[in-house]
């Protein structure tokens, strides 16, 4: 648990830090909001902590069981279905898809959150389902890449414009510490079953993290087509401003109060979010695999710590870290000193992606199955590159009102085409990465303080603000291909 608290203050304390520098300087939060989101970052990074604890000794070790004993059965059928169904229930349970509906239905209540959320775990179910049937007929990952983003551009030419940034958002933030571990874990299980030994087997470890972030991409643009003309974006305004009202509510220091309100909510929709995982563990253990007593209890304590951790950090994030967020960006866009804007942008990238609990979990995965030929470090110094690029132009988007596909389509397409040059393992690593890099303050604190922004500045919150996940989790897409090409050049030269 030390470790853990260790982990996640490296991860939440620089940007809490930050946010109260900022606080004592050129973006004041309020008397009384200071003190809530001091306390609301005390509770992230133990909720966090907690929570990845629970990961760590309850949830990866029923994916990894799960992946080796459904391969072992030579079942391909229950297979498939096995893993769309643990896809769907850990989408469900994932504190950073909970964060992001809350915040798209609290921007325009007309699109709803709940079937928002049941979109995008449809996606993740069914992408992982092709992924892990990928691995057991060793089909080459750059093709399922190429083919399905050609899909994906296809449906964003057609679906309604609102829906274009929520959809890419939604991909990033369904790859975070519930779902990252549990996916490749599962990945992993099926593929040490299926490994024929060769050179490329290593790269099966990798890229299904990355396939399944396609899933919810194309979950949600076809939301949009079906319930074109439903959402209003008139009726997101309105919120935009209640949003505001509350974040001002906030600077009384009677808000530590309203703080610890919402706790109770959180505890009911935390308990609804981990339920499906208390059934998927009991049916595994009727009709998959046997543990022993021990092991049973370990999972269920692992449960636990997943269920009090994660009550933990969604009180931080929603009643500290959201608001807090909201407010330096709304305050930095009436400044009209829009240049600070993409300045705290580029440092709030650098700083977030290097922090990402999720990120040190593949960095290490990655250094480890390489050999140590793939330092962490240089990993995450092409990851931060990136990111820090990604959230400048993100900021940069919101200021000048252009369509986020602008930024997107480019970058895609460029790293389609890097697919065919890089070695087969940073291809599948770069997708990964692209998920992993879009963690929980992606998902609330930066997009918080981006619909701040885009806000004040006159911007449709909806179409302008949303969007900063989607391009964090495109950034390492070409970043860590390009530093795949500088390996294998060297290798070459060697």
């Amino acid at each position: 648990m030390f470790e853990k608290i260790k982990e996640t203050a490296t991860s939440i304390g620089p940007i809490a830090l930050i946010v109260l520098l900022l606080n004592w300087t050129i973006t004041p939060l309020g008397d009384g909001m200071t003190l809530t989101f001091i306390v609301s970052a005390i509770f992230t990074i133990v909720g966090l902590a907690l929570f990845l604890l629970g990961a760590d000794i309850g949830i990866i070790p029923m994916g990894e069981k799960a992946g080796s004993a459904l391969t072992s059965k030579k079942n391909l059928p229950l297979l498939l279905i096995a893993a769309f169904v643990i896809g769907f229930i850990i989408t469900i349970a994932e504190p950073d898809v909970q964060v992001l509906t809350g915040q798209v239905s609290a921007v325009n209540p007309a699109i709803n959150g709940t079937t928002l959320l049941i979109m995008i775990a449809v996606g993740i179910g069914f992408f992982v389902s092709l992924g892990l049937l990928r691995t057991v007929l060793q089909v080459p990952i750059k093709i399922l890449y190429v083919g399905f983003y050609i899909v994906v551009f296809i449906l964003a030419f057609v679906a309604p414009r609102e829906y274009f940034a929520i959809a890419f958002d939604a991909s990033g933030a369904t790859t975070g510490p519930m779902t990252v571990p549990f996916i490749m874990a599962l990945g992993m299980g099926v593929a040490a079953v299926k490994s024929n030994k060769d050179s490329d087997s290593k790269a099966d470890n990798f890229g299904l993290t990355g396939l399944a972030s396609i899933g919810p991409i194309v979950a949600v643009l076809i939301m949009g087509l079906v319930t074109a003309g439903k959402s209003n974006v008139a009726e997101a305004e309105v919120v935009a401003g209640q949003v505001a009202e509350t974040v001002v509510t906030y600077t009384n220091l009677s808000r530590l109060k309203e703080f610890f309100s919402i706790i109770p909510h959180t505890i009911l929709e935390v308990a609804k979010a981990l339920l499906p995982l208390v059934g998927l563990l009991v049916v595994f253990l009727i009709f998959l695999f046997k543990l022993t007593l021990r092991q049973i209890i370990k999972i269920c304590v692992g449960l636990v710590y997943a269920f009090l951790g994660l009550i933990l950090f969604l009180t931080g994030i929603n009643g500290g870290f959201i608001p807090a967020g909201t407010v330096i960006g709304e305050t930095l866009g009436n400044s009209g000193q829009l240049w600070l804007l993409v300045v705290l942008g580029v440092a709030f990238g650098a700083i977030v992606v290097c922090a990402e609990p999720a990120v040190w979990v593949l960095t290490k995965q990655v250094e480890e199955i390489s050999g140590g030929a793939i330092k962490r470090k240089v990993l995450l110094v092409a990851l931060s590159c990136g990111v820090c690029i990604a959230v400048g132009l993100a900021m940069v988007r919101v200021i000048f009102g252009f369509h986020i596909a602008y930024i997107l389509v480019p970058v895609f397409v460029i790293a389609l085409i890097l697919t065919f040059f890089c070695p087969k393992m940073f291809t599948a690593i770069a997708f990964d990465s692209g998920g992993v890099a879009s963690g929980p303050m992606t998902s609330s604190f930066i997009l918080s303080y981006t619909l701040g922004a885009a806000t004040v500045l006159g911007g449709d919150p909806l179409t302008d603000g949303f969007g900063v996940i989607a391009l964090v989790a495109s950034a390492p897409l070409i970043a860590i291909q390009i530093l795949g090409l500088i390996y294998s050049k060297k290798g070459k030269e060697k």
